[in-house]
């Protein structure tokens, strides 16, 4: 009852501040009161690309874009691949999807990486997003058509060492959605569509300080910039899931056995906010008091999700990410909720065990994504092994809540210094 008298004062003034309009035929824009003026959700397509794919980041709440060099640096930022510290390594992981619900729905990745000298590297990665199988049927009594939609990307990337300790990256995708259904409209088609990251990397020399040695680390990836998605001619055009993110870290090396490293990371998607809709209708004011009243006559078409507050949306990929920054209808306040943040621990004894943590936020209006994570690492020779868990701390439960993430590396080749 509180939120509907609430909702209902809102309209009331919302109407009441609309600009002051000249009698005779003027245009007014009410808002509608199923807006969700404090809760507009950024939607894109093929979000399984944002999924968390291995398990080291996984641990430390899904942060990777500077963090050190591993075999899954192609997802968090392509250009660490230039300081790796072996000439090749392949990563294998499996991710549940929904385990709680079904067991059948899940992410696969494969990465691959090769030094090629001192001062490049090319990587490679695959991966693969199964919804599981579906029984399509017009009766109960039907025999089932059982579908099986899937995503997957295929990526390439070149990195390069501008300098000993800054590196850049161009990485190419391709990416396809079969989500069609056969029942659905005869046009209906698996979706594809190219996307390019553009990322940096810097990595310091260890610096001495009174009681351990530090190195500082830092990176920033603008990633999946490529044309909407679009499943057939009558349907809506969905933008790529492009995203901003950065990070900074601290590697705190204790002595030759001990080293704890502390990273956070920030992100932002690239896509437009929706706006506040409303309905757009054109008037005679009778009493010329600026605003329509039930008894004025409507002159010209009522037209329905006009846009009240905020900026028009369908607009291209290229200027959706320059307008992502400033279209938010509540202004900066909410543009700053669009922010993602989250900080991540991880601490190596011997280079043979790791422990890690972290903690991920995302502001309730935009998603309520909020949850600690826990890891672990061994490594053995050449070979890594890697574990992740979630806990949700969101009234809205992660559909990775209680899964157990796994990652497989192998590295091989050449050992190089990078410390």
């Amino acid at each position: 009852m509180k939120k509907i008298l609430l909702l209902t004062l809102l309209g009331f003034f919302s109407i009441n501040s609309i600009a002051q309009l000249v009698p005779g035929d003027p245009t007014a824009v009410i808002p509608g009161f199923g807006a969700g003026d404090n809760e507009r959700v950024i939607t894109t397509g093929v979000p399984f690309i944002l999924i968390g794919a291995d398990a080291r980041a996984a641990g430390m709440a899904d942060i990777g874009v500077a963090t050190s060099a591993d075999a899954f640096s192609q997802q968090w930022n392509p250009s660490k691949s230039a300081f790796a510290l072996s000439k090749q390594g392949i990563g294998v992981t499996y991710t549940p999807y929904l385990g709680k619900l079904v067991n059948d729905v899940f992410l696969g990745n494969i990465t691959y990486y090769n030094r090629l000298n001192e001062q490049s590297a090319v990587a490679a990665s695959f991966r693969y997003f199964s919804s599981g199988e579906i029984e399509l049927r017009e009766t109960i009594e039907q025999e089932p058509l059982i579908v099986k939609p899937n995503e997957l990307l295929f990526d390439l990337t070149y990195s390069l060492r501008l300098s000993e300790r800054i590196a850049m990256a161009v990485t190419g995708r391709y990416i396809r959605s079969d989500l069609k259904l056969q029942t659905a409209l005869e046009d209906a088609s698996a979706a594809s569509s190219f996307a390019v990251d553009i990322s940096s990397y810097y990595q310091s020399e260890e610096i001495p300080m009174s009681s351990f040695d530090g190195r500082w680390r830092a990176g920033i990836n603008i990633s999946n910039i490529g044309p909407k998605l679009k499943y057939d001619d009558v349907g809506s055009e969905s933008y790529l899931p492009t995203n901003l993110a950065l990070g900074a870290g601290f590697d705190f090396v204790l002595d030759e056995y001990n080293t704890i490293g502390l990273t956070a990371q920030f992100s932002k998607l690239l896509v437009p906010t929706p706006p506040i809709y409303g309905t757009e209708i054109s008037y005679i004011d009778e009493n010329g008091d600026g605003q329509y009243d039930e008894g004025d006559e409507i002159t010209g078409e009522i037209l329905n999700n006009s846009i009240y507050k905020g900026k028009n949306p369908d607009v291209s990929f290229f200027k959706g990410m320059f307008q992502s920054f400033g279209d938010a209808p509540n202004g900066i306040s909410e543009e700053l909720q669009e922010v993602i943040w989250a900080l991540g621990a991880e601490y190596w004894f011997r280079d043979v065990f790791a422990f890690r943590a972290g903690y991920f936020n995302e502001n309730p209006n935009k998603g309520a994504r909020q949850y600690f994570s826990l890891g672990a690492g061994f490594k053995y020779t050449t070979i890594n092994i890697d574990l992740s868990y979630l806990i949700s701390t969101s009234k809205v439960v992660s559909p990775l809540e209680g899964t157990l993430r796994f990652g497989l590396t192998f590295n091989f080749g050449d050992e190089y210094n990078e410390y």
